[in-house]
């Protein structure tokens, strides 16, 4: 039998709908690329978590950067301490002139038994040098030790520091065995696992943290 070219209406409503979805996923995508401003720059300020160790060539923050199609910063510094970041946040800053902080840092004074209240000292002052700045904060939580919970400390220096805290992005990937590299470093799947849910946290909290930069 010969076609005679003709849609029919199931083929259309078909295709409308393919057509609308499209649509829709496409208006979403800009919407979320509208949610930050055009020249945004985010420091991801840490140690080996934020660099990438372990990670076969994948970090966060450049994971991060193609989810919000913003310019994120690599600061990490591989085996570094809360107090060395303490020594080297302020200069970061003054070099990139963020619009926002991202700290991760605690890893090395666990390991190097570091007195936690040090360590949640040292996350204060650091927050407190960004609010100098008048560079709002997120602080990436790490797990306590041989726990899948964030260690509390993180969520007391962020309140101290006036920052905003993300207690699941960073100990969910740490917290499953399928995602880490190692005992205490994620893998790239981990990174990218990483990535997209601190950009989703990122989406839902921007405007508050905006706000922050102009009390």
């Amino acid at each position: 039998r010969r076609s005679t070219g003709a849609i029919s209406p199931k083929h259309a409503l078909m295709e409308a709908r393919s057509v609308l979805c499209a649509a829709l996923i496409l208006a979403s995508c800009l919407s979320q690329a509208r949610t930050f401003p055009e020249d945004m720059r985010i420091l991801a300020f840490g140690d080996s978590l934020t660099s990438g160790v372990g990670g076969s060539g994948t970090n966060y923050p450049e994971q991060l950067s193609m989810w919000l199609r913003v310019e994120v910063i690599n600061a990490g510094g591989n085996g570094e301490t809360s107090e060395d970041g303490l020594r080297r946040l302020s200069p970061a800053l003054r070099k990139w002139q963020p619009h926002l902080l991202i700290l991760c840092l605690g890893l090395n004074d666990a390991a190097n038994g570091i007195d936690p209240e040090q360590t949640r000292r040292n996350l204060i002052e650091m927050l407190q040098i960004a609010r100098e700045h008048q560079v709002p904060s997120l602080v990436l939580a790490l797990p306590a030790h041989a726990s899948a919970v964030a260690d509390p400390l993180y969520a007391s220096a962020a309140k101290a520091g006036k920052a905003s805290i993300d207690d699941f992005s960073m100990v969910s990937v740490l917290s499953n065995p399928a995602l880490k590299a190692g005992l205490v470093h994620a893998n790239r799947e981990g990174y990218k696992q990483l990535a997209l849910s601190l950009a989703e946290r990122l989406r839902e909290t921007w405007p508050l943290l905006e706000a922050r930069r102009h009390p």
